[in-house]
């Protein structure tokens, strides 16, 4: 028998309700896990849409599985097995960019006595072998990045200096949370995040890291790379990852502002 469409109601809230009903009442359905804009505080708009995620036993569990992908003005659906969801978000997986989206997720059924939350637990942050890994992987790809841009704008090549400036702002980002051992968040919630749980140190608060973000962004700048990079360069050193950093030798002269 073949999936039939969730019934749009009148509001989004309706859809959702009456889709959950009928997903908990599939025996194939062991979870059913909320993300998206509706789970960060403040963030909803009237264009806002439910994402949620169908977690089945196995693929031959429910027609529901036929429903993977499904997008509507109301509701997006992501329908996956319970292996699937182990792994999901995970480093290594293919789909490693969604983790972010599982951080503040709610739990709208567990039918397996607690494991979906507990799978859940497992992505929201970073345990501390994760999170020093990432950092050293993050850094020096920021590192390479910002080496890069300052090469290109020191032999008067700025526009791709400029490029190389925009792509190092992910990597620093990256470099940032996960030395909290947050998941960086998707842009659109990087303000949220740093104005709820800032990043400590002064320098990134959200006042103040934005606008460096963005002009680096906008132009490249090469004194507010390096301004960055000094920052950046400091709270590394003082977590542990000086190694990396000493790996690139002298050419970090040319990441660090004149004395």
């Amino acid at each position: 028998m073949r999936a039939l469409p969730p019934v749009p109601g009148a509001t989004a809230d309706a859809t959702l309700k009456a889709f959950v009903e009928r997903a908990g009442g599939d025996p194939g359905v062991v979870g059913l896990v909320l993300s998206g804009s509706q789970v960060h505080d403040g963030m909803p708009t009237v264009h806002s849409d439910h994402d949620l995620h169908v977690v089945l036993r196995d693929r031959d569990a429910s027609p529901l599985s036929e429903l993977d992908r499904f997008r509507s003005a109301h509701l997006d659906l992501v329908v996956l097995t319970l292996e699937e969801f182990r792994h999901r978000g995970l480093p290594g997986s293919p789909d490693a960019f969604s983790r972010y989206s599982y951080v503040h997720a709610r739990v709208l059924l567990d039918r397996l006595g607690g494991e979906i939350a507990e799978i859940l637990d497992q992505k929201r942050t970073l345990d501390e072998d994760e999170a020093r890994t990432a950092v050293d992987g993050f850094l020096d790809a920021y590192v390479n990045q910002t080496y890069r841009s300052l090469k290109s704008y020191r032999d008067g090549r700025d526009a791709v200096g400029h490029l190389d400036a925009a792509e190092s702002v992910p990597y620093a980002l990256e470099v940032l949370f996960a030395l909290h051992r947050r998941v960086r968040p998707y842009n659109k919630y990087l303000r949220w995040e740093l104005e709820r749980q800032p990043l400590g140190d002064e320098r990134w608060a959200v006042e103040l890291l934005l606008p460096v973000l963005r002009r680096i962004l906008a132009d490249g700048d090469p004194h507010t790379q390096r301004s960055l990079f000094g920052g950046i360069e400091q709270t590394a050193r003082a977590a542990g990852h000086g190694e990396v950093l000493d790996s690139w030798g002298d050419d970090l002269r040319l990441l660090r502002r004149p004395a």
